[in-house]
């Protein structure tokens, strides 16, 4: 027997410092610890990953290549600025065109790409590239984050086509966005570029641009706004509800009730944004009060569309009305669908909340809606999102209130874009002390994974228990 065939009929005398060996052994440890995390605990996988893959692009944004002017940029700036891109959030404490190298660019592109197929598809990803297979426990969670569409076997090529689906809606933006870029003036290799980057930026829900002032230069071209605004709205929706749009088309009756709630709270909260952003600045000179009436109506839409997640803006957030920040606070704090690249605390949480409260104004035992009976285990996660979102918002703040004797406004304003992964900014980030930077990248990082994977984890979460307690009611309100 030679030498190899004994090392391959003992693997357990395998010495890590043996060259030929130390790559399978070190892969065979991580298959093993991959395979046991996503088996016991996957949202504990999620949270690894996710952290994993900012740190590296961290290390990647630190190079002295990712900078325009050839030198490593600071910790804290690196990092902020990975964490805003694989969270799809769109802050910024430096400017994406002018301190960024094209290099740097595509890092934050691939970023924005990879963190917006989500904390549960990333997880699941892992899981199958190292250990081939996932877990049942880890087929209960990935299948969650897709609202259980199909049956446990077919996981693997639901997560395939969540990929397929974000490649193809963002080449169809991207071939509608270039040709513009190209009437404007631009080179082929400009146009191509900043096309691709619009159209991977909007459909995330992330709010990077790459040029310098942003796309207020573009403030009355359609041509450029509306894919923009399609490929945001499409992006908020998720890909459940997407992936049930390419099955059934516009048949209402074959929607599942996620895609129902998903579709119409998402258009309410659209319809009324738009209105009352309109409504609160028609006469602000600062904004939009010396436009026409078509250029107005537009960039209330466009408003009330980004708002929501998408972090794209065409007026300065400080110019507007007190009263408009404290709408957008509320839309930003609302966000988007679940499994989809918006935040927030999502729609489909504040339509559970809603019914909830309707079915008691009513007396009704059950919480009905469309023929369907929503379990009472629902409306304990979309508490426990409410709650946590909006003690995380609140510490937050008070953090940010004491660092940098800024005023309430602004600063919550900042702290709900950044935990919804708005992108939206008063320009704070940019103003604070790394200590406040590091405050919002940790709120972005909770905001984009904590909510999520809370609701994952109860969701999936039962105990069954041999005894109940007799029931008392407590004085409520």
């Amino acid at each position: 027997m030679t030498q190899s065939q004994s090392r391959s009929a003992n693997p357990a005398s395998w010495h890590p410092g043996q060259p030929e060996r130390e790559g399978l052994w070190i892969f065979t440890r991580l298959r093993d610890f991959v395979d046991n995390i996503a088996n016991t605990s996957p949202a504990r996988l999620a949270v690894t990953v996710f952290a994993v893959v900012i740190l590296v692009f961290t290390a990647l944004l630190s190079l002295p290549v990712s900078s325009a002017a050839g030198q490593a940029t600071p910790l804290h700036q690196a990092l902020f600025t990975a964490v805003s891109a694989v969270c799809v959030t769109g802050l910024t404490v430096v400017s994406t065109a002018a301190h960024w190298s094209f290099f740097g660019q595509l890092v934050i592109l691939i970023g924005i790409f990879v963190g917006g197929l989500g904390t549960l598809t990333l997880a699941s990803l892992l899981a199958l590239m190292v250990s081939k297979k996932l877990g049942v426990r880890g087929k209960l969670i990935a299948q969650e984050a897709m609202n259980n569409a199909g049956r446990l076997g077919e996981v693997g090529a639901l997560l395939r086509i969540v990929i397929v689906t974000s490649v193809v809606i963002e080449a169809i933006l991207a071939v509608a966005l270039i040709p513009r870029f190209l009437a404007l003036g631009e080179s082929v290799g400009q146009a191509v570029w900043h096309g691709v980057f619009y159209a991977i930026s909007a459909f995330n829900n992330a709010g990077f641009t790459p040029h310098s002032d942003g796309i207020v230069p573009y403030e009355t071209d359609l041509w450029i706004l509306i894919p923009l605004m399609v490929g945001v709205f499409l992006g908020s929706l998720g890909f459940p509800v997407v992936m049930v749009l390419l099955q059934n088309g516009l048949n209402w009756k074959k929607w599942n009730l996620h895609t129902k709630l998903t579709i119409q709270v998402s258009l309410i909260l659209l319809a009324a944004g738009a209105v009352l952003w309109g409504l609160m600045e028609w006469d602000n000179v600062r904004t939009i009060g010396g436009m026409d009436v078509g250029d107005k109506v537009t960039h209330s839409i466009f408003a009330s569309v980004m708002t929501r997640s998408g972090g794209f803006n065409l007026v300065d957030q400080n110019h507007m009305d007190s009263t408009t920040m404290l709408l957008s606070d509320a839309l930003m704090f609302a966000g988007g669908g679940s499994a989809s690249t918006a935040g927030g605390i999502k729609v489909t949480t504040i339509a559970v909340m809603f019914l909830a409260i309707v079915a008691e104004a009513r007396g009704d035992a059950d919480v009905k809606i469309y023929g369907r009976t929503i379990p009472e285990g629902a409306m304990r996660v979309a508490i426990s999102v409410i709650v946590a979102g909006a003690t995380l918002v609140a510490v937050s703040a008070l953090l940010l209130l004491q660092i940098s004797g800024a005023s309430l406004d602004r600063v919550l304003f900042e702290t709900i874009s950044a935990f919804a992964t708005v992108g939206l900014s008063t320009n704070l980030s940019a103003e604070l002390p790394p200590a406040g930077v590091y405050v919002l990248t940790a709120l972005m990082f909770a905001g984009r994974v904590g909510t999520v994977t809370l609701a994952a984890g109860l969701a999936l979460r039962q105990r069954s228990q041999l005894y109940h307690y007799p029931e008392e009611r407590p004085i409520i309100g």
